[in-house]
């Protein structure tokens, strides 16, 4: 069982079912202790959700499904995604052999068939009255339009208001009042064997309902090849055997109550369809996640600074070091980031994390979800064994940068100080090349005046991605502003031909 799940990359189809960490909300500071307990606070409350209840039992006593499912179908949605064709002179391709050696077509390869539009569909879940919509982030990912059909058909234009590509979630908003939603339930208190249902809309068929129970919980990080290759991650999943197919992704998981559990995410499959398990980002995850990007623009993640592995692993690396631990289960301290609060709390190398706040956690990826519950500047107890020993420490959160302050939304764009245009055909033919983007202009306080990068300069390739319209730069530096990595290099060539590499640093 251990290979199966360490191996499970290999086999993990990530329901990019569009064609093609952090829990529960912000937690409150227990004034009288001094320690945040995120678990007081109903982050449903962000979004102006109203409880409810519905009947989970037949008369007889059986599970009843139908009240779950008749009020969840009216809140789920079909998500149309469609990226804009790029100008064929703008995009590179491979060349005909052919027209090397014989010369046949256009030596500068461009590809002058005429491009189309992709088009991708997924799934998304209302999650307020007036029209917030979470889903993920692999449905929308690069969608220059996006559109929303509900159960009625009725159809709206959304709005982008933010991303987490680590988390694989986004945040949607339409124009509308007094929409169908469902409200956020606790993922917490699930337990395996419990009945859920997940509810999407699979091979474009609308408002389909799947029943299963939960298989597991607190599955960990789970990696696949995302649309374009982009790699998706998350630290914990619910795993249920509740059909999850392609066009599923976005849709909800909901607990008999009509609660809104876990967004379905991913499908464990060697065919691409459902043949086994699915997976869902729970909504003690998802919830905190959409709550910061509505109220940041970007998502607060608190850190303890440990680098942190298995217990049973450690034991199996250093037998010698580890020799006096007496316990299987928790987080073992391996090392410490940089201005590590847990390190300036007194946690040491070799301590056995087992508790945030009083809740015992036996793996790394519980131990991950329990901490990303917090913000920065928030207060803890962390519980460890040392040795034989168990201790108890208050440590004081800080996000990735070493402060306790909120991570605000960055302008990549300003920061950068530059514009851009697309090359035009003969701009293109002029340089020999197929692909590439014109500085058109910098501003001298900007980071690329620093670094060097003048008005003329073709950029070809940011972070190793081909770059062939002014959206494809504008993005990358956004995403990268927003990002942990928040660096940019950049490959490109001077008007004269020379080719040039520049690496730009958003963080300072």
């Amino acid at each position: 069982m251990k290979k199966f799940w360490k191996n499970i990359s290999t086999y993990v189809v990530v329901a990019l079912v569009s064609i093609g960490a952090t829990y529960g909300m912000y937690s409150f500071m227990d004034h009288q202790k001094g320690y945040s307990t995120a678990d007081t606070y109903n982050y449903g409350n962000e979004f102006n959700q109203k409880g409810v209840h519905l009947a989970s039992l037949t008369a007889d006593g059986y599970p009843d499904f139908t009240k779950a499912a008749e009020s969840s179908v009216h809140a789920v949605v079909h998500i149309k995604s469609t990226v804009k064709a790029q100008s064929s002179q703008g995009r590179p391709r491979m060349m005909d052999p052919f027209e090397y050696f014989f010369g046949f077509g256009d030596r500068g390869g461009q590809d002058y068939r005429q491009p189309q539009p992709s088009v991708g569909f997924g799934s998304g879940v209302i999650i307020s009255e007036d029209g917030f919509i979470i889903t993920n982030n692999h449905v929308i990912d690069k969608a220059d339009e996006i559109e929303v059909t509900l159960n009625d058909n009725s159809k709206y234009t959304a709005k982008l208001v933010g991303t987490d590509p680590l988390t694989d979630i986004a945040l949607l908003k339409v124009e509308g009042k007094g929409l169908p939603y469902i409200p956020f339930g606790n993922s917490d208190n699930l337990k395996v064997g419990e009945w859920v249902l997940a509810v999407g809309n699979p091979f474009n068929l609308t408002s389909t309902v799947t029943a299963g129970i939960v298989s597991a919980k607190g599955r960990g990080r789970i990696s696949a090849g995302g649309r374009n290759g982009v790699d998706m991650s998350i630290q914990s999943y619910i795993q249920t055997d509740a059909a999850i197919n392609r066009g599923n992704s976005g849709g909800a998981l909901v607990n008999t109550n009509g609660e809104l559990v876990g967004i379905n995410t991913a499908i464990y499959s060697q065919t691409g369809d459902f043949s086994g398990y699915g997976f869902a980002v729970p909504i003690s995850i998802a919830g905190k996640v959409v709550a910061d990007i509505k109220e940041y623009g970007t998502v607060q993640r608190a850190v303890l600074g440990v680098q942190i592995g298995e217990v049973s692993v450690a034991k199996e690396a250093d037998p010698e070091k580890t020799k006096n631990l007496k316990i299987n289960e928790g987080a073992y301290v391996g090392g410490f980031a940089d201005m590590s609060p847990a390190k300036q709390a007194g946690i040491e190398e070799g301590d056995v994390i087992t508790a945030i706040n009083g809740v015992k956690v036996r793996t790394v990826s519980e131990l991950q979800e329990q901490v990303n519950r917090f913000r920065p500047g928030d207060k803890v107890k962390v519980d460890v064994m040392r040795g034989t020993t168990s201790k108890t420490f208050d440590v004081t959160l800080k996000n990735n940068a070493g402060s306790t302050s909120v991570v605000k939304k960055e302008d990549g764009i300003a920061s950068v100080g530059a514009a851009f245009k697309d090359l035009t055909a003969e701009k293109k033919k002029s340089l020999g090349i197929s692909y590439g983007v014109e500085v058109a202009g910098v501003d001298n306080a900007g980071k690329f005046h620093k670094e060097g990068i003048m008005k003329g300069f073709i950029i070809q390739k940011i972070n190793n991605q081909p770059v062939s319209s002014a959206s494809d730069v504008e993005r990358i530096i956004t995403t990268t502003a927003n990002s942990q990595d928040k660096a940019l290099f950049v490959t490109g060539i001077t008007p004269n031909g020379s080719k040039k590499y520049y690496a730009v640093d958003l963080s300072e």
